[in-house]
């Protein structure tokens, strides 16, 4: 973050939620109507990418040149990345769905879910799913891990403000189990247990996901190659809802390991850290 700029979380939250939430809904009204033949992506496009056009709109609007000279280095950068982080990058969340897995052996689930599954487990309308999945985790990255996680990171120390983001990012998929053929929408109708296990898991995700980025020196690709490897893994195997209940577990246990062996990054005053500027 910017130690002489004032960042203004509650604007932004607000505005981000405002903007996808009316997206999101307008396409779940959609994703019912007859003959649609998927349009209803068109509208729920804008609101996945709300995070990143506020957070450039506010970014842009600043007056602050070192808080425009950050946001372009942390998003182009490739130096801000630690190849020593790279094992964490590809092995963290493969290796919690395995081990998720054979947690849930003993409680009857199938020795099959190791297999690779066949097809993804949603639909997307007119765009093909290993495309939404990683323009999900572009778009939400370059807006959560710019403007929106270094306003509350300007308040908050990193674990508070982790914790924080987690429930907001949580909370601002909340439309989507309204909308026909989303994950969100097939779990929740399945169990509203199910469901509620989607939203509790990804506030563990988002420890993790806020750690990888600053041991990566705040770099935003990073934090989208990992949002992308979290999507991956989540869709990578036959996975059972009931292994994804232990999941949620075992990523919770994961976030806490690495809180404690971090604690100090973690729990130190706000203010502490230092800007992520590196020039190319």
């Amino acid at each position: 973050m910017i130690s002489n700029y004032k960042y203004n979380p509650k604007a932004y939250f607000a505005m981000t939620f405002i903007v996808s939430y009316i997206f999101y809904f307008a396409g779940a009204w959609m994703s019912f109507q007859e003959g649609n033949n998927g349009l209803y992506m068109l509208l729920m496009l804008p609101g996945m990418m709300a995070p990143f056009i506020i957070s450039a709109v506010m970014t842009a609007t600043s007056k602050n040149d070192d808080l425009k000279k950050d946001y372009i280095n942390r998003l182009v950068n490739p130096r801000l990345i630690q190849l020593k982080m790279l094992p964490a990058f590809f092995l963290i969340m493969p290796l919690s769905v395995l081990a998720s897995m054979a947690l849930s052996l003993p409680f009857g689930e199938s020795v099959y879910q190791f297999q690779f599954a066949k097809g993804f487990s949603f639909s997307a309308g007119f765009v093909p799913v290993l495309l939404l999945l990683i323009l999900a985790a572009t778009f939400e990255e370059l807006g959560w891990r710019q403007y929106g996680f270094d306003s509350l990171q300007s308040r908050y120390n990193l674990f508070t403000a982790s914790i924080i983001f987690g429930i907001l990012w949580s909370l601002w998929h909340f439309p989507l189990i309204f909308v026909n053929n989303t994950y969100q929408y097939e779990i929740i109708h399945k169990s509203i247990w199910l469901g509620m296990n989607f939203f509790v898991s990804i506030i563990p995700m988002g420890v993790i996901v806020s750690w990888i980025c600053i041991k990566n020196r705040k770099s935003v690709m990073a934090a989208i190659l990992f949002h992308f490897m979290i999507n991956m893994s989540q869709e990578m195997w036959a996975i059972s809802q009931t292994t994804k209940c232990i999941e949620t577990v075992v990523l919770t246990i994961v976030a806490a390991v690495i809180v404690i062996l971090d604690k100090e990054m973690f729990f130190q005053r706000q203010g502490d850290s230092t800007s992520s500027v590196l020039r190319i």
